[in-house]
């Protein structure tokens, strides 16, 4: 078993290997997969700016151009010069528990790591960067450095399972799944087209903050999202949608969780106009918010 476990992962390290880059340098820093001449597939948690430092397994470095980047699903595709490194090869969209996978990371271009699992768990969910669940990922227990995010996780063919991207601790990790829906958003962010999702553009506290601060200066608990700040230029701060306030509904969705908030966004195209209803202090508000186009 030992042999056979010692072969696969040399064969995937050789197969797979010179297509794992590390993304950034100092500071945060990640890993990435090619896929396809001049494309590199990441996660949008690892990209900052514009551009971004990409390290291949040779020590070339080059600066490559991120085409787009998807917070909501946590990818991002990054345009540079691969030379001709080989791309990873797509696998299964559907994998059983127990399933033997191997994970590959560059972090930071500091170096190759391979190491072994299983898949322990399918459908599961996490939330990304901005809140938003995403659902479908696939759960293993191979070991991953920090940094790995990013990074593919394999079949013992070398065909991409899933992209690294959450560390659940105790020595379980999440990918997010190839499949259907993954190579769309892939194929989207390839021709540079940024997510449509509209943003309202606030940070928000569950209802259970809104509930215990109101009580504790005197006045009704409500059920809402507790708004702690709206983003400069954001339709929020148009709107004039404050720190303080209370979102109580937008259009007919009652606002108890951030999910609640999320689906009511789902529900609105780029260029639409939506109600909010709000409370400040004692005031009940309406306040109409504008989503650009």
């Amino acid at each position: 078993m030992l042999t056979e476990i010692h072969e696969t992962v040399q064969r995937i390290a050789d197969q797979v290997g010179p297509s794992v880059v590390g993304i950034g340098r100092r500071g945060p820093h990640g890993t990435g997969v090619v896929i396809a001449d001049g494309a590199v597939l990441t996660n949008a948690h690892n990209i900052r700016r514009e551009t971004v430092t990409v390290t291949f397994g040779d020590g070339r470095t080059e600066t490559g151009q991120v085409l787009a980047a998807d917070y909501d699903a946590d990818l991002a595709v990054v345009s540079v010069d691969t030379g001709n490194i080989p791309t990873i090869q797509n696998g299964a969209t559907e994998v059983d528990l127990g399933t033997p996978v191997v994970a590959l990371s560059n972090p930071g271009g500091m170096g190759l790591r391979v190491t072994v699992g299983y898949v322990s768990g399918t459908e599961r969910s996490f939330r990304g960067p901005r809140g938003r669940v995403i659902k479908g990922s696939l759960e293993h227990t191979a070991p991953l450095l920090p940094g790995s995010s990013g990074g593919p996780v394999v079949d013992r063919d070398g065909r991409l399972l899933g992209v690294n991207t959450n560390r659940l601790g105790e020595g379980f990790y999440l990918a997010i799944a190839s499949g259907d829906h993954f190579t769309a958003t892939v194929d989207r962010l390839r021709e540079g087209d940024i997510s449509s999702r509209v943003r309202l553009g606030v940070g928000v506290a569950p209802n259970e903050v809104v509930r215990k601060l109101r009580r504790s200066v005197g006045l009704e608990p409500v059920d809402g999202l507790l708004v702690r700040h709206a983003d400069q230029g954001s339709p929020a701060e148009a709107a004039d949608i404050r720190e303080g306030d209370v979102l109580v509904a937008l259009n007919d969705t009652v606002l108890n969780t951030i999910d609640d908030l999320f689906e009511a966004l789902g529900g609105i195209e780029a260029g639409a106009t939506a109600t909010a209803q709000l409370i400040r202090g004692v005031e009940e508000l309406t306040a109409e918010v504008e989503f650009p186009a």
